[in-house]
């Protein structure tokens, strides 16, 4: 069967701690799913532990990330890799709300091309994580909705859900850290396609160490505020954008899902594309 959503998951060294996420998603996702865990390296130590899932449950499918390192790249990598038109981003750290994963590609489902989990709308928190990037996200995510009118409050956040189709005619061109959220929230905006958010409670991560470096990402994430305030865009003024900056990379053949005939997949199973890096 043909997943109605892809759960993208980048994942750097999360080891064991893996596991329990794989096991909430795959427990509240309720749509038919496939769940990529997309890593940088054969060797990354959450790879033996995706196997194992993947083992007992079809739907996951470790994938070997070939566009280059970091979670950018990683989350576009997925993304193209997606067999379902919809595609929902998600962390490996347990701080976002696998129960939401269902509601928000029911709205790209119903015509939104981006839906935002978001932690600063009514019914929305954000709990723990450092004060600075708390308050640069949130100070980002308000003066967007009221000013740029992009139609989330939150978008900053990396818990969103994507239709393929849009996001491979506007393309990806983040290349460092997890500015993939504003990027294609402020192309939805320039093109004036519909957004739309839902609540959410977003946890500090309560495994491991975060990978957020906010000095690096930075300049990332201003260049696609500002470009959020910009003039209307065609689809095909944005089409020229892309393909000018496009990667001369071809994207990824998705790989079939396990056969859930055999006996799951074996340790030499990681799905790779015959990409160039």
């Amino acid at each position: 069967m043909k997943p109605q959503v892809t759960v993208v998951i980048p994942v750097y060294n999360e080891g064991a701690g893996v596991v329990r996420c794989l096991d909430r998603i795959l427990r509240e996702v309720l749509l038919p799913a496939e769940v990529l865990i997309v890593h940088d390296m054969p060797e990354d130590t959450t790879v033996p532990y995706a196997l194992e899932v993947a083992r007992r449950d079809p739907r996951v499918r470790p994938v070997l990330n070939t566009y280059g390192s970091g979670p950018a790249n990683a989350i576009r990598f997925g993304i193209d890799a997606a067999r379902a038109p919809v595609a929902v981003v998600t962390m490996a750290d347990g701080c976002d709300d696998p129960r939401q994963i269902d509601e928000l590609a029911r709205l790209v489902d119903r015509g939104v091309v981006v839906a935002a989990a978001s932690r600063y709308m009514p019914g929305g928190q954000q709990v723990g994580g450092p004060r600075l990037k708390r308050m640069a996200s949130r100070w980002a995510g308000r003066s967007l909705w009221l000013l740029a009118r992009v139609g989330t409050r939150d978008a900053t956040n990396s818990f969103k859900a994507y239709d393929t189709d849009f996001v491979r005619e506007v393309g990806i061109e983040a290349r460092t850290g997890f500015e993939i959220g504003i990027e294609l929230t402020a192309k939805a905006t320039r093109l004036r396609r519909p957004v739309a958010e839902i609540p959410t409670i977003w946890l500090d991560r309560q495994l491991g160490e975060s990978h957020f470096d906010l000095g690096r990402f930075l300049p990332s994430y201003l260049r696609w505020y500002f470009f959020a305030f910009g003039r209307r865009l065609t689809a095909q003024q944005l089409a020229a954008r892309w393909e000018a900056r496009r990667p001369a990379s071809p994207a990824p053949t998705p790989a079939p899902a396990p056969d859930t005939a055999t006996d799951g997949v074996g340790s030499d199973d990681v799905v790779t594309d015959d990409v160039a890096r």
